[in-house]
């Protein structure tokens, strides 16, 4: 095994053309075990870095790594490799799929534009395994009077658990300065990738929502882009806050202290007017490659 590996960066979630979250991609990444993959992805130092892999049961097999630990999912990651499978000429038609240590996805290519498939969303209103209502508002240093009006936060999971936190304006949250270190116990006490505030006040006109995404508790501080957590944002929406609409925008990275603009588009699919599963996607840039030396 050489010791000199490549690194795609790939900006997932672009909106037109620009910002998005870069991931790392490397491919082909058969040889590297668990251990190897950990110390490439503390090296690359992005809030994710994905590893492909031959698959016995679909087209491919995604291992996804933060600085400090593997995730089960990572919707960006997964729209990068994607983007760039199909940019490479590796995938060709539709449709393909992912392997992960949490089951098989769909992976959908609708021009531009990459979607995975989410679950059916569940729902855990606060308190919940004796977290408040009031911890998270702590923890983000709110008031109740800071909410929505009439909405609560809610940890919401279609494959990974995310707190949903509606917030009543944009000033409200881009002014959240988050405790990270009352996020990561809470985070770690529910199981919760992290945090995602949110806004109907958008800044692009026609736009559903406006979110931050705060996940300490995976070394990500804040991040422009989180596809894992635009699904359970758009069951909130639909479920929660009556919004029905089976095709929803979101817009995130905007707020951040340093701004990196990205697009997400979420398809939901219904079953007798209930959210089956979805779709969540956008498209993806090759910025860069890197190379690392491992020890």
């Amino acid at each position: 095994m050489s010791n000199k590996i490549t690194i795609n960066i790939i900006n997932a979630f672009t909106d037109a053309g620009e910002g998005g979250n870069p991931a790392g991609v490397v491919y082909p990444a058969d040889e590297f075990s668990n251990e190897v993959k950990q110390k490439i992805a503390a090296k690359v130092g992005l809030s994710e870095t994905a590893f492909i892999s031959k698959s016995q049961s679909a087209e491919f097999k995604l291992d996804f790594f933060t600085p400090n630990k593997q995730i089960a999912h990572c919707g960006h990651a997964t729209i990068a490799t994607f983007s760039y499978l199909s940019q490479q000429g590796i995938v060709k038609g539709p449709k393909s799929s992912k392997e992960t240590i949490d089951g098989n996805r769909d992976i959908y290519l609708k021009g531009e534009v990459a979607y995975m498939q989410q679950l059916a969303p569940k729902y855990f209103p606060l308190p919940h395994k004796s977290i408040s209502e009031q911890d998270v508002l702590d923890s983000l240093r709110l008031q109740k009077t800071d909410l929505l009006a009439s909405h609560k936060p809610m940890p919401v999971n279609t494959g990974n658990s995310f707190m949903m936190i509606p917030v009543k304006d944009e000033a409200t949250l881009k002014s959240i300065n988050p405790d990270l270190n009352a996020i990561h116990q809470i985070s770690e006490a529910l199981d919760l990738i992290g945090y995602y505030p949110f806004t109907l006040e958008t800044q692009v006109r026609g736009r559903d929502a406006a979110t931050r995404m705060f996940a300490p508790y995976y070394s990500i501080p804040e991040e422009a882009a989180t596809g894992m957590a635009a699904g359970p944002l758009a069951c909130y929406l639909f479920d929660q806050l009556n919004i029905k609409k089976e095709t929803m925008i979101l817009e995130q990275g905007r707020l951040m202290p340093t701004p990196s603009p990205s697009e997400i588009l979420v398809e939901l699919k219904l079953e007798n007017g209930k959210i089956s599963s979805l779709l969540a996607g956008g498209r993806a840039k090759v910025t860069r490659s890197i190379e690392i030396e491992l020890d």
